[in-house]
């Protein structure tokens, strides 16, 4: 007797995320997050917790179509019933153009490098729309940056954290700022924010990222989904810009994540016109009355390496240094599936039942000459000639003797006289 054996017994499956991971997936990042960096570990447990409250709701937003429909797409790879990696993914912009993977996390005991990539291309043959997929490593993971290039994924930019102490904070709030021009956003402002977006980055991140004036825009449905999440994590949300009046355009930009717990540090997100970086000191003293209105507690920002003038000045006051990352892209181009058409089974006539005739032809009389003139008669009146050449070749042949014969026809005229 023989028995019969299942092939494929340890074939790696990768599945949508569900509910009953959340226990596997927390054990899997715990072992994986590096905690040397405070700024990862801060992420990874924030992560977690969003994750299990909100898990319910991201679930139902994603049965229809709005627009918190992709905030959470995840997916899991699951060997002998054991969930082994996860990986987290969601657009960059309104177009859905360009996607970014947020969070991936492999089994370490397993072979990392083959279930990440398995995971990534998983995400690459689903996620169709996405022309542009883009990531941030930190410089010292060196495992999910090995993985990474080894999908095809290039360094695009290099990103560096920064952490401004309380004690600063409060020593640059000590001067006011001088920004006359301070305005806060609207809809109406997308156009402004899009341009200066547009004129603050280099060409390749300008494509990379395909913003549009959309991206700039928040709808109701948004709002109200933002709201409640700052109004559940005890968090606030400022925004401001700066407006040249003469130039009617837009030369600097912030927005803050305020913190009213004093448990986790103050966000803010930076954009500054390369011509107008003296809005730097002016800006960070705005940020920095903002903040004391809250629990006395430290600001994160980023700068990038093609924003020397940012970094400069942050070093100048004295911020700290606190995280390393690589901006990395990777451009994706699906192949459209081809299906061969069979033509064995059709008939020409089949083919062609539009060039087919209607009734069954009826065949003629066909001559290959054309009309011609007796030889010898020169020019003469129309009825000299042959009509048509349906009169035969014997006629042809008598009106040949008839002009060779002339003296005939001359007897035949005197008898008759």
């Amino acid at each position: 007797m023989t028995l019969f054996i299942p092939q494929n017994q340890d074939q790696m499956t990768i599945r949508p995320f569900q509910y009953r991971d959340l226990d596997e997936i927390e054990q899997l990042f715990l072992s994986t997050s590096s905690f040397d960096e405070e700024a990862a570990q801060q992420q990874t447990i924030q992560f977690l917790q969003q994750l299990r409250r909100w898990y319910g709701v991201l679930k139902f937003f994603s049965l229809f179509p709005n627009p918190c429909q992709h905030l959470f797409n995840a997916y899991v790879a699951e060997q002998q019933g054991q969930v082994q990696g996860m990986i987290q993914v969601a657009p960059f912009n309104q177009t859905r153009s360009t996607w970014r993977v947020n969070h991936i996390a492999v089994n370490p005991s397993c072979d990392s490098s083959r279930i990440g990539s398995q995971l990534l291309r998983h995400c690459f043959e689903t996620v169709w729309e996405a022309r542009t997929w883009v990531l941030e490593v930190n410089v010292n993971d060196k495992t999910n940056l090995a993985l990474y290039r080894q999908n095809g994924f290039q360094p695009l930019a290099q990103i560096t954290y920064w952490s401004v102490e309380p004690q600063l904070l409060k020593q640059l709030a000590t001067s006011p700022p001088d920004l006359p021009n301070l305005l806060p956003v609207s809809n109406s402002d997308a156009q402004l924010l899009y341009q200066l977006d547009t004129v603050s980055m280099p060409p390749l991140l300008r494509q990379v990222f395909d913003r549009h004036v959309s991206d700039f825009k928040t709808s109701v449905f948004k709002s109200v989904w933002d709201g409640l999440k700052d109004w559940y994590n005890r968090r606030e949300q400022v925004s401001g810009y700066v407006f040249e009046p003469q130039r009617k355009a837009a030369i600097g930009y912030f927005q803050m994540q305020l913190c009213k717990q004093g448990q986790q540090s103050h966000i803010a997100e930076l954009t500054v016109h390369p011509a107008y970086t003296w809005l730097y000191p002016e800006l960070l003293s705005q940020m920095s009355h903002l903040a004391q209105a809250f629990p006395q507690q430290g600001l994160r920002l980023a700068s990038a390496d093609y924003q020397p003038e940012r970094e400069a000045y942050l070093e100048k006051i004295g911020a700290t240094r606190v995280e390393h990352a690589l901006l990395m892209s990777r451009s994706v181009w699906h192949k459209l599936r081809e299906s061969k058409l069979s033509l064995d089974g059709l008939q020409l006539s089949d083919v062609l039942q539009s060039l087919q005739p209607s009734r069954k032809p009826v065949p003629g009389r066909m001559s290959w000459l054309g009309p011609m003139t007796p030889h010898g008669k020169g020019q003469g009146n129309g009825s000299d000639t042959l009509k048509s050449s349906s009169y035969g070749v014997s006629e042809f042949a008598e009106a040949d003797e008839i002009d060779i014969n002339p003296s005939a026809g001359d007897n035949s005229s005197e008898k008759s006289s």
